[in-house]
């Protein structure tokens, strides 16, 4: 079947093989690059399920998403997946996030070499106490490497004085004493869960025959389901309530840090709306507010409270959501109380419309460029499938947006009590 967008002139192939695994296919004539994303719906966050096979209640540690990810590249016969696609001409990567784990490559040639390969050594795992103990190690290192990196710290910090329990607080790659208590058995436990064909999903984009990459596939991929039904994922209650106002720490930096977080309450998480609508309402309303060009920017900027412009997102998911903003300022407190007031102001008085539309008409461009963008395509497209989004429907519904459905957004998501401040300073003889 096709799913298609005729205002966009865009088409998607999706075929459910019999092992349950969902392939998409967009086929884009006349582009020379080639791009493949074999990901799962399996991220930092799942840290607690039900096992499909033992029925029985799991709780793993923390960061092992992530170390699954490393020791996916290492194969039975000791060779390295990545020197495989050198060979084949292709450029190949990895990522692990909150909820999502993604193997992917890009080529100009040699794809159908590559497809295969990617396949194959995605469904071979090969987890022995000898590489397990080495990839230890490695990992610590880069942990060790975060704590010292000020921007993964600022969010992070953010992160967690949000959030009282729920995992997204935690490191996506753990801590180096979590990581050091992960076994072989363990690595294996999450796998057969959640690399299972009918948690995962495959997409390529490029200038491909549908039907002949279609066979490569079925050629490919192991014949079986690892189990029939999905995964009971333990989802942790957490609360309104904030864990910390303000997280303040010391790194070598020349202009202190802030992150600004706004935690979702939870009768809006649970709302029944579209989560790709209230994607786009969040989009427009951080570019109306904080992004240059505002007039909030404008005032910090002029006023030199800020010498960069600020970064503003949101971010979701079946569970959670966020708003940080993000900036340097010699003047914190001032900063913030600025911010503040502006985004009551919009609260109280709304957007203006001609404002509103002209950001709008820019949104609708940047989204037609999308489609330009192999990797963005394929990576966003993935990510909102396992959210139950479909790409296709961002334009119609970002066409159809009015001014009121922004202003209803801001009173919803900006609320102060829900307000926490992330601040690293510069570090003190």
């Amino acid at each position: 079947m096709f799913y298609e967008n005729k205002i966009l002139n865009e088409k998607i192939y999706a075929e459910k093989l019999p092992n349950n695994l969902q392939v998409f296919i967009m086929k884009k004539d006349g582009f020379s690059k080639k791009y493949a994303v074999f990901a799962t719906d399996y991220g930092s966050n799942d840290l607690e399920f039900i096992s499909p096979h033992t029925k029985k209640q799991i709780r793993v540690n923390e960061g092992i998403a992530h170390f699954l990810e490393h020791k996916m590249f290492e194969m039975p016969d000791n060779s390295n997946a990545f020197d495989e696609f050198s060979k084949y001409g292709a450029d190949a990567n990895a990522y692990t996030n909150f909820n999502m784990t993604a193997y992917l490559f890009s080529a100009t040639q040699g794809f159908k070499e590559s497809l295969k390969h990617l396949i194959h050594y995605v469904q071979t795992p090969h987890f022995t106490d000898e590489n397990v103990e080495k990839e230890k190690g490695i990992i610590a290192q880069e942990i060790k490497m975060y704590d010292d990196n000020p921007d993964w710290q600022l969010f992070f910090n953010c992160l967690k004085a949000m959030y009282k329990t729920h995992p997204n607080s935690i490191d996506i790659a753990g801590t180096v004493e979590s990581i050091y208590k992960i076994t072989p058995q363990e690595l294996y436990d999450c796998y057969n869960s959640f690399y299972s064909p009918s948690n995962m999903a495959l997409f390529i984009v490029g200038d491909v025959d549908i039907q002949e990459t279609m066979q490569i596939i079925k050629d490919t991929v192991k014949d079986t389901n690892m189990f029939e039904g999905e995964i009971t994922r333990i989802q942790v209650q957490e609360t309104d309530e904030t864990a910390q106002k303000e997280i303040q720490k010391e790194l070598e930096v020349s202009i202190p840090m802030f992150c600004i977080g706004y935690k979702e309450k939870n009768d809006t998480i649970n709302e029944d709306y579209p989560r790709i609508k209230k994607d786009i309402e969040m989009d427009i309303i951080n570019q109306l507010i904080f992004k240059k060009g505002s007039k909030l920017h404008d005032k910090l900027y002029n006023s030199s409270l800020i010498f960069s412009q600020l970064s503003a997102n949101y971010t979701s998911a079946k569970d959670y959501g966020y708003i940080t903003i993000e900036g340097e300022s010699k003047d914190i407190e001032n900063t913030k109380n600025l911010i503040i007031e502006e985004i009551e102001n919009f609260k109280k008085y709304g957007a203006e419309k001609e404002q509103f539309e002209r950001i709008k008409k820019q949104k609708l461009g940047s989204f037609i460029k999308t489609f330009d963008s192999v990797e963005s395509l394929a990576n966003i497209y993935l990510s909102l499938y396992f959210k139950d989004e479909n790409l296709l429907e961002y334009y119609d519904y970002l066409n159809e947006l009015k001014i009121e459905d922004i202003n209803s957004r801001l009173i919803k998501m900006f609320d102060k009590n829900q307000m926490v401040i992330s601040i690293i300073n510069p570090k003190t003889a």
